[in-house]
């Protein structure tokens, strides 16, 4: 029997058509694909970009960094040491810098202990009436008036060592109107007697422990009140470096960012230790600043290069007071009225840690 098997040969017309249908089904499923990945191309941009935008925004990376993906390997963390690891951390802060200036966003302000400090009832509002009013008749209001020079005593404990000693006198450059005296064991009160018999305004009594100073105590003359500090991280003039020359003259001086009631008075009992006319042909400057409730003592000299350029050299002493307590009236450490006391733990843990009090 003859079958016919043409369907099995095929025509050469038909098969080549087929191949090129099948091709033409290829090149648009090709262009198909290509315009899909350009539109999936596009739409990461646009998604980066987002996703880049939000991250600026929240403060929290989306994906990850160079960093952590380098902290993955084994071979970072033993090949890398940390002054490469600090360039590519500032690295990484500065690409954040610049795609947040392209994308426009407003500059973000750090959340700090200083920036998120609770509310306190006691801060003074600018031109505070009763404020005023009370402090013209303060124990300092003598000298705000200018009725009244200071005159500082410095002394320290009994046998002070040779670190004392020389912070004492160190202290009293700084202070151009004060004395430096040995104590010769006498106690407090005595002492504060004969300073007021003699016309001193201010008393500072400089406490040591383990051969190095470690308190300061400030007894405004003749009437109080009576300040009690923590001293800590001194560094001498001969420790500074690049420290300018130092001249006599009376130094300006700034009481920076003491808002409440306490911090007012501290910071009339601290500017009142300086002569209430400086100098400016000295061109000194000395700065209280308060930050987290540590005072931070500077001594400046200033030079201005140009209308709006002011360079800066330290002079030295540099120090740090905390306050502990502030006594009404002079020194008594038995029948004393306290005004305000720092109490033990009183910042620590939790939301106390955001409490301040000047």
């Amino acid at each position: 029997m003859d079958k016919d098997f043409s369907f099995v040969e095929g025509d050469d017309d038909d098969s080549g058509s087929e191949f090129s249908d099948a091709e033409d089904y290829a090149d648009d499923d090709g262009q198909e694909e290509e315009e899909e990945e350009e539109g999936l191309e596009n739409g990461g941009e646009e998604q980066q970009q987002n996703d880049d935008q939000k991250q600026l925004q929240n403060g929290k990376p989306n994906r990850l960094s160079k960093l952590q993906e380098l902290n993955k390997s084994s071979k970072y963390k033993s090949s890398m040491h940390g002054a490469d690891i600090r360039k590519l951390k500032n690295k990484e802060k500065k690409e954040r810098r610049e795609r947040a200036k392209e994308l426009g966003l407003p500059k973000q302000t750090p959340r700090t202990i200083e920036s998120t400090r609770l509310p306190n009832e006691n801060i003074v509002e600018p031109g505070d009436e009763e404020v005023a009013v009370d402090e013209s008749l303060d124990e300092m209001s003598a000298y705000f008036r200018k009725e009244v020079e200071p005159k500082v005593l410095i002394t320290a404990d009994d046998n002070p060592h040779t670190k004392t000693i020389r912070f004492c006198r160190e202290l009293r450059n700084a202070i151009p109107n004060a004395e430096f005296r040995f104590r010769k064991r006498a106690s407090i009160k005595k002492m504060v007697k004969a300073a007021a018999e003699r016309g001193y305004t201010d008393i500072l009594i400089v406490n040591e422990d383990w051969r190095k100073p470690n308190a300061l105590l400030h007894i405004h003359l003749p009437d109080g009140p009576t300040a009690y500090y923590r001293l800590s991280s001194i560094r001498y003039v001969r420790e500074i470096k690049r420290r300018a020359q130092f001249n006599n003259s009376r130094p300006e001086v700034i009481v920076n960012n003491m808002t409440t009631r306490l911090g007012h008075t501290v910071g009339r009992m601290l500017a009142s230790l300086f002569h209430y006319e400086p100098q400016f042909k000295g061109r000194k400057v000395v700065t209280f600043h308060n930050q987290r409730d540590y005072i931070f003592f500077r001594h400046h000299l200033y030079e201005f290069k140009d209308d709006s350029k002011v360079a800066i050299r330290e002079l030295g002493p540099r120090f740090t007071l905390k306050l502990r307590s502030l006594q009404r009236g002079t020194f008594d450490s038995k029948h004393g009225e306290y005004e305000w006391v720092l109490k033990r733990h009183e910042q620590a843990g939790g939301e106390n840690r955001r409490r301040f009090f000047l």
